[in-house]
């Protein structure tokens, strides 16, 4: 399947825009996704092995899961449990349906095997997406992976009224996914970085678990707390990583996610790569994949691996998978190496991981080479 898709599709892919192709993908993913017997029939061509994993409260049928940013209106969900991920996380989401930012804005850098994109939270907003859940709910269609949601703040939002805008979301889409992740490190929206300062988070995550509680409390005694998951981005300091390290017990955060798209530029002497290189947005792929799995083993110090990392940057390859598992990452999710190395990806990652486990357990491996 490997070689099919590097050889043949692939290069027909490459052949149309970066955003074309990834919407007509998703258009096929959602018919798909439509049909119980496609779905059956998709996940016993894949047929990916289990290798099990438990963090914040939720088990996983294997470690590999799908980033936020490719289906973020919710399209294609049973289709990511049949591809054989672990789990999905859709959106991201904001409380305001918006457009995102003019087109052109996704790029491919083939050379480097790189995607950069400036797509500006482009989403139908959280009431819509709700709604969404709700049918594949109660279709019967919902994966016994676990799914979460990817939060992020609406354009026309201030700054001043984050913590309102994503308790909005959260508050809206609380009982339809297992665990929700607060995105503040997107580059794509003006201004969001600046919540990831220490008293901006605090703020959201207050919120956050405000509602939290009182969903809970509505929901009976079968009610539990939603895992709150942070994503950072790459290009923080060690000290503002810190920031963040240290609302993790105040604000009972569930879990860290490492890292984001990148607004640094990597030296290149491939050509094409120096134009995309020269686009405003964040760049992932291979070139983040060094500065991320730094920023996981430093998370994974500082919080002395009691806090779930899902590690996320320029995993393309086995090696690439267990370099960030050892450097502290239990879980992990990739969205730019499905566009180079293709719908198997998963596969390949999970047998990878279960020949360098050596009948080692999962936990005993995860930060093993901090």
């Amino acid at each position: 399947m490997s070689w099919y898709y590097h050889n043949w599709v692939r290069p027909l892919l490459f052949l149309q825009d970066s955003e074309r192709i990834h919407n007509r993908t998703l258009q096929g993913l959602a018919l798909l996704s439509a049909s119980p017997m496609l779905c059956r029939a998709m996940a016993g061509w894949f047929d990916v092995p289990g290798l099990p994993v438990e963090a914040f409260g939720l088990r996983f049928p294997n470690p590999v899961g799908l980033a936020a940013g490719m289906d973020k209106g919710a399209v294609a969900v049973p289709a990511w449990e049949a591809m054989g991920f672990g789990f999905s996380e859709l959106g991201g989401v904001t409380r305001h349906g918006q457009p995102g930012n003019p087109e052109p804005r996704m790029f491919r850098a083939p050379g480097e095997e790189a995607l950069l994109n400036r797509m500006g939270f482009n989403n139908p907003g959280a009431d819509a997406l709700a709604g969404r859940l709700e049918k594949w709910h109660a279709a019967g269609r919902w994966p016994a992976h676990p799914v979460g949601i990817n939060l992020g703040k609406s354009k026309v939002t201030s700054l001043a009224d984050a913590a309102s805008d994503y308790a909005y979301s959260f508050g809206k889409l609380w009982g339809l996914a297992d665990f929700f992740v607060v995105n503040v490190s997107s580059p794509n929206t003006p201004n969001l970085r600046q919540l990831q300062d220490k008293s901006a988070l605090d703020e959201i995550l207050a919120a956050l678990q405000e509602v939290n509680a009182a969903r809970r409390r509505e929901a009976g005694p079968a009610g539990r707390l939603k895992p709150i998951l942070v994503k950072v981005a790459p290009d923080l300091s060690f000290d503002a990583l810190d920031d963040v390290v240290s609302l993790v017990g105040p604000r009972a955060l569930d879990g860290l996610v490492a890292t984001n798209t990148t607004i640094a530029r990597p030296g290149t002497s491939d050509p094409v790569a120096r134009i995309v290189y020269n686009e405003t947005g964040g760049l992932s792929g291979r070139p983040v994949r060094e500065r991320s799995t730094e920023v996981i083993r430093h998370l994974y110090r500082q919080t002395t691996g009691r806090v779930p990392i899902i590690g996320v940057g320029g995993i393309s390859r086995v090696e690439d998978a267990w370099e960030k598992v050892l450097a502290g990452a239990s879980l992990l999710q990739v969205y730019s190496a499905l566009v180079y190395e293709g719908p198997s990806l998963p596969s390949v990652l999970v047998s990878g991981l279960r020949e360098r486990l050596a009948g080692a357990r999962w936990e005993q491996v995860v930060g093993q080479g901090r």
